[in-house]
């Protein structure tokens, strides 16, 4: 049963918690304006989508991302106050266990793991569409990319390669198209220009030439000025931003990692990456709540403010081996999924050594 003690826990937890968070909301939109204001200005932004399309979109992501720093810092800093006004030498003077002090502080961290989960999984890659497509517009220059030789394989067997593509006027040249039966070519399509509808969403060719490869070796050979044709393939595939891959919930993901491995992508291992990521970032939640609580939890001459001195130490620590692995899986150098939970292991080290070091 959750007692009176747990609530009380609980309640500093989730109330400085959410403290820390809104003091960071301020300070991320004040950098984020102060970077992006010419953006907004020489593309005109209007005000409502400034702050409804695009911050009450990018301020979730950005704070659920670190969220676990967030909630480690809050742990530091509000058990450094329960212990310098020695109430948790009280707590435990009365015959309290240290896991049973400990027992609200997993449970706040598993609330927050699993809403953390929901919203990094599922909640907030939709609207991290709606904010993609706000930077698309406003803030991304897209109107003079371009890419050259494409090569992907757009379905099982069917093969598509093209030399060139705009982004402004979505037209392209050299347009080759493949398809296989068996390993066996079976037709061929040819094109010197190639243009996509975003309206009906089809591809539009120019100068094409046809050939069908019959079973008898003969060819059957066609050819126009003109034809529409629905290739699987959408002209924003071309130049997708990695960090993208945000805007996908975890059955988007799922999917657009089997189709980029069909087309033999090369950013894979990015995005296989960031599907480990988001299973792993919860569990931290709870290594770095037991490392707040054994850090915070003695009291200390130098008070709240070196304890959360040491906090933040702490978290740029966490941080930069969260990056210097989650950089070897991002290139394909060590497994993604091993790279994503090596920190959680050595952090669940450090945790295991500090509790056992705890003063109870």
């Amino acid at each position: 049963m959750i007692k009176k003690f747990d609530w009380y826990i609980i309640r500093r937890f989730i109330t400085t918690f959410a403290v820390t968070l809104s003091l960071f909301i301020i300070i991320i939109i004040i950098f984020d304006i102060s970077e992006k204001l010419d953006d907004f200005l020489k593309k005109q932004a209007p005000l409502k989508e400034i702050i409804f399309n695009y911050y009450l979109n990018y301020v979730p992501f950005f704070l659920n991302l670190f969220s676990p720093v967030f909630i480690f810092i809050s742990v530091i800093f509000f058990t450094s106050k329960l212990a310098s006004k020695s109430e948790i030498v009280a707590t435990l003077s009365s015959g309290v266990s240290y896991n049973r002090f400990l027992r609200p502080y997993i449970i706040t961290a598993f609330l927050l793991a699993v809403l953390s989960f929901a919203l990094n999984g599922f909640v907030i890659p939709h609207s991290e569409k709606v904010r993609l497509k706000f930077e698309n517009k406003y803030i991304r220059n897209n109107s003079d990319n371009y890419i050259n030789n494409v090569h992907s394989q757009i379905r099982p067997n069917t093969f598509f390669y093209m030399e060139y593509f705009g982004y402004g006027d979505s037209t392209g040249g050299g347009v080759h198209l493949e398809v296989y039966d068996n390993q066996k070519l079976k037709t061929k399509l040819f094109a010197k220009r190639i243009s996509f509808n975003h309206k009906l969403k089809k591809w539009h060719l120019e100068d094409y030439l046809a050939r069908e490869y019959n079973e008898d070796g003969s060819q059957t050979i066609s050819r126009g000025r003109y034809m529409d044709t629905l290739i699987p393939f959408n002209p924003v595939d071309f130049f997708r931003h990695t960090e993208d891959v945000q805007s996908l919930d975890l059955i988007e993901l799922n999917k657009f990692i089997e189709e980029e491995k069909m087309k033999g992508a090369g950013n894979l291992y990015f995005y296989i990456t960031d599907k480990y990521r988001r299973y792993s970032l919860p569990f931290s939640t709870f290594i770095l709540t037991i490392i707040g609580v054994c850090v915070s939890s003695k009291k200390s001459r130098g008070g709240v403010g070196l304890n959360l001195g040491i906090g933040i130490f702490l978290s740029f620590i966490y941080l930069f081996v969260i990056q210097y692995f989650n950089t070897y899986g991002n290139s394909g150098l060590m497994h993604p999924m091993l790279a994503v939970w090596i920190p959680n292991f050595i952090f669940g080290i450090v945790a295991f050594y500090l509790y056992k070091k705890a003063q109870k």
